[in-house]
């Protein structure tokens, strides 16, 4: 029987560190039993951002860092163990989306690092990873693969409603009655806002949002970054630091900008490119359930709530699973679907030529 306990781990573009969750889907919804989380060691994490862009010796370098997510992988899901009084073996699977430092479906290929032998070995688990590369060889984005979770606990027959994932980049599913869901990145969620904030505040994000919001956001460099193609191109589309980095944030600047009216800005587009979105692919939406990281911002919500109005925004605990945790949770399900030998992808989401069994397994 596939129903019954997976851990799902999530380590996404925000690069602070692994959430563990403990889902039990024996039941009609799914129920979280224990969490953890593991931030990742500095140098680990300077080294995934690091391989986020071209570098020399990258083949032993991603490597070596595969073999040490493997190690702080292995390390949460023991602290999910100890937090719920379960054993191993009494666990199905692991779902590890791992470590995504490429993705480029427009040349054929997306990276996820992680070392998911290694994982099985270590928790004794068995592990199903590489989510992307089905879909992506099936002509699909391989991203995102969230959606199908959102339509699966968060729909209603009553009402449409948008599910926004606040990550290191945002991504929306619109979940509509009666209809299939979509769902696509819609830009940069946290990755411009911590960049940024790591660079002039030396803390790896903006606390609450605090530094944006004792500013006001640029005008003509909204302008500027507004302008990006990405934002108007239809879906399926998804995105990552291959696009939203350091050097495409710099070349929007024209010099001279106050550091802190540029995070208000970098504030302002995250919240005008989802909002835009939402308008435009989710205009009957009355209700938008957020979850990840990014819900932590508040001067981000204030904005978000402001331009998404008359919609209402409220957090994922609202509907019975913590913000932090969705992503997580949604590849523990995703986990027992490819168990199950069903399809974890969503075509209209992603592009591909039809549904796919999304991941390999690796045994305990």
């Amino acid at each position: 029987m596939s129903a019954g306990l997976y851990v799902g781990l999530m380590s996404g573009t925000s690069l602070d560190g692994v959430d563990a969750v403990l889902a039990d889907f024996s039941g009609p919804r799914p129920k979280l039993q224990a969490d953890a989380h593991r931030p990742f060691p500095d140098e680990l994490r300077r080294e995934l951002l690091a391989l986020n862009s071209a570098g020399g010796n990258e083949i032993e370098r991603a490597a070596r860092a595969g073999t040490a997510l493997a190690g702080v992988y292995a390390d949460a899901v023991a602290g999910v163990l100890a937090n719920s009084g379960v054993t191993a073996a009494s666990v199905q699977a692991i779902g590890c989306h791992g470590q995504t430092v490429r993705h480029r479906p427009d040349a054929g290929f997306t990276v996820q690092l992680g070392n998911p032998a290694l994982l099985a070995e270590l928790s004794g688990i068995r592990v199903v990873a590489d989510f992307r590369s089905r879909d992506l060889a099936a002509g699909g984005q391989g991203a995102p693969l969230v959606p199908a979770f959102h339509a699966a606990v968060f729909a209603s027959a009553a009402e449409e409603r948008i599910v926004l994932n606040l990550g290191g980049i945002a991504n929306l599913s619109i979940l509509r009655p009666a209809r299939e869901a979509i769902g696509f990145d819609s830009g940069p969620g946290n990755c411009l806002l911590d960049l940024w904030a790591a660079r002039h505040l030396g803390h790896p994000y903006d606390e609450a949002g605090g530094w944006a919001a004792g500013a006001l956001p640029i005008a003509a460099l909204l302008e500027r970054l507004l302008a990006e193609p990405y934002f108007s191109a239809a879906p399926p589309k998804s995105t990552g630091r291959d696009l939203f980095n350091e050097d495409w944030l710099l070349a929007k600047l024209a010099g001279g900008e106050d550091a802190q009216a540029v995070q208000a800005t970098l504030v302002e587009l995250t919240a005008r490119s989802i909002a835009d979105a939402a308008r435009r692919h989710g205009p009957s939406a009355r209700r938008v359930i957020a979850c990840g990281g990014g819900t932590r911002n508040l001067e981000l919500m204030r904005r978000l709530q402001a331009l998404l109005a008359p919609a209402v925004l409220e957090p994922s605990d609202a509907h019975g699973i913590d913000p932090q945790l969705v992503e997580a949770a949604a590849f523990a399900w995703l986990a027992m679907r490819a168990l199950e030998g069903a399809a974890g992808n969503l075509p209209a989401v992603t592009g591909a030529r039809g549904p796919r069994v999304l991941g390999a397994i690796y045994p305990a």
